[in-house]
């Protein structure tokens, strides 16, 4: 499965830079991924949650890319809470690359934030959910009916209300919106 992290890249493909400064952690379960994200951040650590690059791309897979040079203080503290990543990969060429999970889309009125399958539409002008939309997960027409019509400023916040891979996405994207439309 893992296989390309055994290939040799040679010296015309290897990225310009000497240093890699950035990794990717990999796990088995999204599950896993959602707790390391939690402790690192609840440690300070600088990280991000992304889709993982096409050579490891497996279902909803998730990664967290995280700076190379606190790479063993990470693996400690994932160690002491019993989180094994199954790969930690120094990101140091272009197909290696971690996948950003966000892809917005301004339709004018409207702006949708997608992050991985989950979508959520808010109207611009009163700042109100007017879909939420993707996933396959039971709890997303739950998720719908309690945000929709719901302003950003009123609504719960999907990790509150959630409890599958889809609400987690969708808390991603809630969170997002509002970075980009919250003061």
């Amino acid at each position: 499965m893992f296989r390309f992290l055994k290939k040799r890249v040679s010296r015309k493909d290897a990225a310009p830079s000497a240093a890699p400064d950035r990794g990717i952690l990999v796990f088995e379960n999204t599950s896993d991924v959602i707790q390391a994200e939690k402790r690192l951040k609840a440690h300070g650590f600088s990280i991000a949650v992304k889709g993982p690059p096409p050579e490891i791309q497996k279902g909803c897979d998730l990664v967290i890319e995280f700076p190379l040079m606190e790479k063993l203080t990470i693996e400690r503290h994932l160690e002491s809470a019993g989180l094994q990543p199954l790969a930690v990969v120094p990101v140091t060429a272009p197909l290696l690359e971690p996948v950003s999970l966000f892809h917005t889309k301004d339709f004018g009125r409207y702006l949708m934030v997608r992050a991985a399958n989950m979508k959520i539409t808010v109207d611009k002008d009163s700042l109100r959910i007017v879909n939420i939309s993707g996933g396959g997960c039971p709890d997303v027409p739950y998720l719908a009916d309690r945000l929709v019509g719901q302003s950003l400023h009123e609504a719960p916040q999907p990790k509150d209300i959630g409890h599958t891979l889809c609400g987690y996405a969708l808390q991603l994207a809630y969170e997002e919106l509002c970075r980009r439309c919250l003061p």
